[in-house]
């Protein structure tokens, strides 16, 4: 059979997914730091695992680091020969509404010290100051990884390339867009991270795109599509999400935390029945400053697909509300 064959007959978890009505919500990766490197592709496991700089992100995570690390595949335009790009996202350890940004262009051959220095040697950054780039772009990385799921290269890249020719090429590089490599949740392909400010994005349809980008119609359209903001854990992030159907565009810009209460201790967390939490927030200028407690609960399960294939069997994944929302 060949391989276009094999992709028309191929049970696609993310169309499942999609069919089915499975809420992203919840789904982002919650994150201290991110770690994201110019590598070229093909991303194999071991290709991935091996790499000079990302083995020390992932030696980092097996250490009990919050960390994202992400290949991100050169780019005609924005890369520079001789030398590989390093983004570095770092959350305040307070309340933050977006992560701070740290960009270098190095030789290849430094990323392994720059990500050392990143990770475990603060005070050694001063050694790469002269290749700092202080740019303030927004990225937009959308996930391409067919060595993965293949869902993600079907279905991603065609939203890449809008992205990259409708809305990054006009933009002067204020908006880069990158294919990048996996970071969760393959069954809501095609899907992205939005950085610098954290947010988690699937089931992404053409027609939604120009929202995203230009942020100039109501939030509210973009409800279904939304996995989540990696600031916050799960339980968090579906009370946020609520809370900025209310608040509208202005909300990315208060400074936001999370805190746990109380959580149904009858089955795993990430699987609970229940959970209350607290989300408090200031706005940018500390004016308006406020908490809300709420509490979570399953409102039951769609079944659906974690990797996409013909023998994969559907896993019933349980759906959640909030059901209580007050200001405390």
């Amino acid at each position: 059979m060949t391989t276009q064959n094999l992709l028309t007959n191929c049970q696609f978890c993310s169309k499942v997914s999609k069919t089915n009505g499975e809420d992203p919500i919840g789904t982002a990766k919650p994150a201290d730091t991110w770690i994201i490197i110019e590598m070229p592709q093909p991303w194999t496991k071991t290709s991935l695992m091996t790499h000079s700089a990302m083995k020390l992100a992932f030696e980092a995570i097996r250490q009990g680091a919050k960390l994202i690390p992400i290949a991100i595949a050169p780019d005609q335009e924005y890369s520079v020969p001789g030398l590989a790009r390093l983004l570095h996202y770092q959350r305040s350890p307070s309340a933050f509404a977006q992560y701070d940004q740290q960009e270098f262009l190095v030789p290849e051959t430094l990323l392994p010290q720059l990500t050392a220095a990143i990770l475990h040697q603060p005070e050694e950054l001063h050694r790469f100051e002269p290749y700092q780039q202080f740019n303030h772009t927004r990225e937009m990385m959308v996930c391409t990884h067919g060595n993965i799921d293949v869902a993600c290269s079907r279905f991603g890249y065609p939203i890449y390339q809008k992205l990259r020719q409708d809305y990054a090429a006009p933009s002067n590089q204020t908006l880069r867009v990158w294919r990048c490599s996996h970071f969760g949740g393959h069954q809501f392909a095609p899907t992205l991270v939005d950085l610098p400010t954290g947010q988690f994005w699937g089931h992404l349809e053409p027609d939604m795109l120009d929202i995203l980008v230009q942020r100039d119609r109501p939030v509210t359209e973009l409800r279904q599509f939304y996995r989540g903001w990696s600031g916050l854990t799960q339980f968090e992030q579906i009370v946020e999400r609520d809370l900025w159907m209310q608040y509208g565009w202005d909300w990315l810009n208060y400074k936001k935390s999370g805190q746990m209460l109380a959580l149904d201790t009858t089955n795993e967390e990430w699987n609970a029945d229940w959970a209350d939490v607290r989300l408090d927030f200031t706005s940018p200028d500390g004016n308006v400053k406020g908490s809300y407690q709420a509490r979570i609960e399953t409102c039951g399960h769609v079944m659906t697909l974690s990797c996409s294939g013909n023998e994969q069997p559907l896993q019933p994944v349980k759906q959640y509300r909030v059901t209580q929302l007050t200001v405390s």
